[in-house]
């Protein structure tokens, strides 16, 4: 019973919905459809947002694993402060995230005055998109592995340490294969997230078509020109490449795991 309530629910809220999506795209046919998804707008649209994702998500699981790691294994003053941080793109609106983004690195900005005389500008620019990203991605990997560092037994890196190993080596051998599926799970809970962003990157990214323009801009295009078949045409072509790319992490965190459990 609860097997059959727990799928329900999920088709639902999850299958129904994108199943919807997949069916309004297929009433194109095939040349409108591969015209739809394939234009050079939409393939320019696909390498900004899959690109500035997967690279948000790569800073992301470096900085969250330094970040976790400073919350769980060094005390310092204001910790519950820096923790709280933490969750703070969690709990602040997407738009609000964007437009405090954009005043942040735009010329005039107090980030961005810094680095307008180097030549520098990140606001509306797609620089802006991966700024954003990163932004609402950090928590995601932070939060993921804080459960894991917190579990992980001192003793082992202290049994390393006497029997010779450098702390290079103990963090290489002993420490990274017990986090790596926990990493990996946040690097793709961040990916995912990114692909899908939309308010905290169209106020930053200036949102120039062929340039600074993400796929989910471009769907909400479409829908605005009433070309709802398009955008659902777009929508599932998003959503097929980012279901494959996740697949693909979730299939190297299994591995991950097994891999850690026969040591």
């Amino acid at each position: 019973m609860i097997l059959g309530l727990t799928m329900m629910y999920l088709g639902l809220v999850v299958l129904l919905p994108l199943s919807t999506a997949i069916l309004k795209g297929a009433t194109l046919d095939g040349s409108a459809f591969w015209a739809a998804v394939a234009s050079p707008r939409a393939i320019a649209s696909y390498k900004l947002t899959f690109g500035a994702a997967f690279l948000a998500a790569a800073l992301n699981a470096v900085m969250g694993l330094l970040v976790a790691w400073v919350l769980v294994r060094i005390p310092f003053p204001g910790r519950r402060l820096v923790d709280a941080l933490v969750d703070l793109p969690f709990a602040l609106p997407t738009a609000v995230a964007g437009i405090a983004l954009a005043q942040l690195y735009a010329p005039d900005g107090w980030i961005g005055r810094f680095l307008a005389p180097l030549g520098i500008q990140v606001a509306y620019q797609p620089a802006g998109v991966f700024v954003a990203l990163v932004f609402i991605g950090l928590p995601f990997v932070v939060r993921t592995l804080q459960p894991v560092l917190e579990e992980l037994d001192p003793a082992l890196e202290e049994s390393a340490i006497c029997l010779g190993a450098s702390r290079g080596v103990t963090f290489a051998k002993v420490i990274f294969p017990a986090l790596a599926p926990a990493l990996l799970t946040g690097f793709a809970m961040a990916f995912a997230r990114g692909l899908g962003e939309y308010g905290s990157v169209i106020f930053i990214a200036g949102n120039l078509p062929m340039k600074s323009e993400i796929a989910s801009l471009l769907i909400v295009t479409r829908l605005e020109q009433y070309d709802y078949a398009g955008a659902a045409a777009l929508a599932t072509v998003l959503l097929s490449m980012s279901f494959i790319m996740l697949l693909v992490i979730n299939s190297l965190q299994s591995w991950s795991r097994s891999r850690y459990a026969n040591r």
